[in-house]
């Protein structure tokens, strides 16, 4: 408990003045409760003595105003801190989805994507279910006991200690269960994270299943995750079932108590029936106390499980960050150089002492079998990674030293896997430029060589492409992803084998339209084709992680090497597809 409010101060103290609010409302609701018992125990006293009906109703008018008040003070009790609940659910979430969006590629190599949705909705909840109800109720709870003891020990002290002689087989059960409890919350919600994470595969990866006639071996896999989750949930319910009654069994034998001690005191004369009245009315209120405790320890336990699952992302520090102190780059104009750049994964180096230069508004190619250390090298331009040795340069300042934003800001990468969210076509070409007009739109669209595909499309740029893109085709995809980069109009334009999904007509129109764009910025282009590089200024070709050939595309015809080899090679197919 103590470690969950640790965690939950800094949100806490956001709304620390309706806090205040709502919990002066819990103190005065929980006084004036303990308040009436004392009015009942004065007015039965008074009414034994001497009974007058004016008395009767003076005693009756008390206690209604009493009630209405503090029902007054309940419900403001219950808006404020509950409200304050749903403010923190609110802060959380948002502080939680963007250290989401800042933490690097490694983080999600380890933690699924059903089981980050789960930490951040259903833990989330629990988290909220913990900040609002239950520190609610574990206050007014407490509150409510100490005064109501406190009353209950100034009367008749004997009877008070009989009254509270179940309370350590009370505290005992509390803890008991609570610790149990924590532990099966946490494999219900676990199991749950596995549930999510399979349907999340499932759903994105639809079209493989099927393609596969694997349906009912994931309806199987799915079935049993099901029956996990299940049983396990059942073991928590049959957990928390068997708390409660065993709690109202010791509430009861605490009445059963305080009815035998109370009823012999009273007819010794040593209880007037005002105080065995009282003592009653206090016990019946106590009923809740007890009761809520065992619901207040269910919901902050599960809390205290959910919290730690969330706070084991919050603790995750991205791998890469901006400097303290970065580097201002007045003017960027996208000069790359990689000084002995090395780059290791497993032990097993993706780029050995690679070194290289690009001058401002060149226009460069980077070829090589698959696994050659291409796509790594970008990621590097980037900083979606780090390498391990070297340096790399963007306008002669290592990129490492730049703010992040305002690097990645320069550059726009089109990369061979296409990621379209579930909005419209044109809400897709316009995402790293929210204020982009209409028309703006519609030249990207036409550079990218998708004009002709919009005259398809039922509804043209306002078409809704759905989840991933899935109502597109592969290239669609390619020439959606190249006019979202055209429209940001970086410094650096980066192609990673963009075109591959299109065929050769389509990508001599898009390089032809791309001509114009791409004059007076940075151009890196990777393909497996040779008619998409020939044309480049130098051609840097990659083998097993290092520069193995670089110059325009004669030189490399002419030193016969493995570009030589491609050349050759793709001119053959082309032939032989023209018979």
């Amino acid at each position: 408990m103590k470690e969950s409010i640790r965690t939950l101060l800094p949100y806490l103290k956001r709304h620390q003045s309706q806090l205040a609010l709502g919990m002066g409302a819990l103190v005065m609701k929980d006084l004036l409760a303990v308040l009436s018992p004392l009015i009942m125990k004065k007015g039965v006293d008074a009414l034994t003595t001497h009974f007058e009906l004016r008395d009767l109703f003076l005693f009756a008018f008390l206690l209604i105003a009493l009630s209405a008040v503090k029902g007054l003070f309940q419900y403001w009790m219950r808006v404020v801190l509950i409200g304050v609940s749903r403010d923190l659910e609110f802060d959380l979430r948002n502080d939680l989805f963007a250290h989401l969006v800042d933490l690097s590629s490694n983080f999600y190599q380890r933690f699924r994507t059903g089981d980050i949705m789960t930490r951040a909705t259903s833990d989330l909840n629990a988290v909220r279910m913990m900040a609002g109800p239950g520190i609610m109720y574990w206050c007014e709870t407490t509150l409510l006991f100490i005064l109501a003891v406190g009353v209950m020990a100034s009367t008749d002290w004997q009877l008070t200690l009989l009254a509270l002689s179940p309370a350590p087989f009370i505290v005992m059960v509390v803890i008991l269960f609570g610790r149990r409890i924590h532990v099966r919350h946490d494999a219900v919600q676990k199991q749950f994270s596995e549930i999510s994470s399979r349907v999340q595969e499932n759903l994105s990866g639809v079209r493989v299943v099927r393609a596969y006639a694997q349906e009912d071996h994931e309806m199987q896999i799915f079935e049993r995750l099901n029956r996990n989750y299940i049983r396990e949930s059942l073991r928590l319910a049959r957990l928390s079932g068997a708390f409660s009654p065993l709690l109202q069994a010791l509430i009861g034998t605490t009445f059963l108590m305080v009815l035998w001690g109370g009823g012999r005191r009273l007819l010794a004369g040593q209880l007037t029936i005002g105080s065995f009245v009282m003592f009653h009315t206090y016990m019946g209120m106590l009923i809740w106390p007890m009761i809520a405790m065992g619901w207040v320890v269910n919901l902050i336990e599960r809390g205290n499980a959910s919290l730690a699952r969330i706070k084991e992302m919050l603790n995750e520090k991205p791998s890469i960050a901006s400097p303290e102190n970065p580097t201002i780059v007045a003017h960027p104009c996208g000069a790359i150089e990689l000084d002995n750049v090395t780059v290791k994964f497993d032990g097993r180096a993706a780029l050995d002492r690679v070194s290289l230069k690009i001058e401002a508004g060149q226009t460069v190619a980077i070829v090589g079998r698959t696994g050659c250390g291409k796509t790594t090298l970008i990621r590097l331009l980037a900083r979606l990674i780090d390498a391990d040795g070297g340096v790399v340069r963007m306008d002669s300042v290592d990129v490492r030293q730049w703010d992040l934003s305002l690097l990645r800001a320069q550059i726009a990468v089109v990369p061979q896997e296409t990621f379209l969210f579930g909005m419209t076509l044109a809400e897709n070409i316009a995402l790293g430029v929210p204020h982009a007009t209409r028309e703006q739109v519609q030249w990207a669209a036409n550079v990218a060589g998708l004009d002709t595909d919009l005259k398809a499309f039922p509804n043209g740029l306002e078409t809704i492409v759905g989840e991933r893109g899935i109502t597109l085709s592969g290239g669609q995809k390619q020439r959606t992803a190249i006019a979202r980069a055209v429209l940001r109009n970086p410094k650096l334009l980066i192609l990673d084998d963009a075109l591959s999904s299109v065929d050769t007509v389509t990508e001599e129109k898009i390089l032809t339209a791309l001509t114009k764009v791409m004059e007076g910025r940075t151009n890196i282009l990777i393909s497996h084709r040779v008619s998409t590089v020939r044309h480049a200024d130098r051609i840097f070709v990659l083998e097993a992680g290092s520069v193995a050939e670089q110059g325009t595309h004669d030189q490399l015809l002419a030193a016969k090497g493995y570009y030589a080899d491609l050349h050759q090679k793709q001119m053959l197919e082309q032939e032989l597809e023209a018979i």
